[in-house]
């Protein structure tokens, strides 16, 4: 006669069900989900097609009442004059571009330094000093272009390239500079300390150490400047007086608006041919946003 082990009734261990067969079950779920991003999809995407099929009509057609949803006859004309003798649009894609791009280096540079002090200094009214550069963020833009008009004009900084820089640096410092403490903060402690055991002094660590690690901060902090400068409009219009070192925003205004007529087809070609850089560097460089954003979030925790 064997002998038989008692059974032990357990309960029954959960069942995962797919995510699959769960939507399947609830198909109205499903139809709700889809119809809000299709509306979102619509919502965003609808602006940039009506974009680029105006840039593609003729003058007739842009000015018809009744608006056509695309170009029955294609055309290039648009575009073709943006680059003519008439208009400068090369010299508002170059200011653009060369403004843009140092403003967003120097600032990187700048908000390194600032943000590494912030987060690692361990002097006095240290958070006095970031409450201070916080609250200068929060004034308006149009607050502080009188002062810096007057500025310029004593110094002679109005239409030039200094300017339009120093501009622009001084507006996205204090973005940069807490952005920068935010990627900072992130960063372990410890490994400082076993670097200055190194032998490593406060600038080797930063540039050896702590940049390195914060890379996707500087892309991401650098990306933001760039977008900010490339698509301002009151400061270029208020302190540039000369049509050939205006940027894109003001030089495309004041060159497709007039007082009895407006150039649909070429302002909806130059703002296509300006969206494209900004494309460009997203495409390029949002897989360190998302992580720079990512890391800023987390920082502290």
């Amino acid at each position: 006669m064997t002998a038989v082990a008692p059974r032990l009734d357990t309960p029954d261990a959960p069942v995962s069900v797919p995510i699959s067969t769960r939507l399947r079950r609830k198909p109205w779920k499903v139809a709700v989900v889809a119809v809000i991003v299709t509306a979102g999809l619509f919502w965003s995407l609808a602006p940039i097609y009506w974009m680029v099929t105006t840039s593609l009509k003729n003058p007739l057609e842009v000015t018809r009442l009744n608006p056509t949803l695309y170009p029955h006859a294609l055309t290039g004309q648009n575009y073709g004059e943006l680059f003519g003798q008439t208009l400068p649009f090369s010299s508002f894609l170059e200011n653009s571009v060369v403004t843009s791009l140092v403003a967003a280096v120097i600032a990187v540079a700048i908000s390194a330094f600032a943000g590494y002090s912030l987060s690692r200094g361990q002097w006095r009214l240290r958070g006095f000093t970031g409450q201070i550069i916080l609250a200068t963020r929060i004034l308006p833009l149009v607050v502080l272009v009188g002062p810096l008009y007057l500025i310029f004009l004593k110094t002679h900084l109005l239409n030039t390239y200094y300017g339009l820089i120093l501009g622009y640096t001084s507006f996205a410092l204090p973005f940069g500079a807490w952005m920068m403490k935010g990627f900072i903060d992130a960063v372990p402690r410890e490994i400082e300390e076993a670097a200055r055991v190194d032998g490593y002094g406060r600038i080797g660590i930063l540039f050896r150490v702590v940049l390195p690690l914060t890379l996707p901060g500087l892309f991401t902090t650098g990306a933001f400047v760039f977008m900010d400068a490339w698509n301002n409009l009151l400061y270029p219009l208020t302190l540039i007086d000369s049509l050939k070192m205006q940027t894109l925003p003001p030089g495309l205004l004041t060159s497709f608006t007039g007082q009895f007529k407006t150039d649909w087809g070429g302002m909806m070609a130059a703002a296509c041919l300006t969206t494209i850089p900004l494309m460009a560097a997203f495409f390029a460089i949002q897989r360190y946003m998302v992580r720079g954003l990512t890391a800023g979030a987390l920082a502290g925790q």
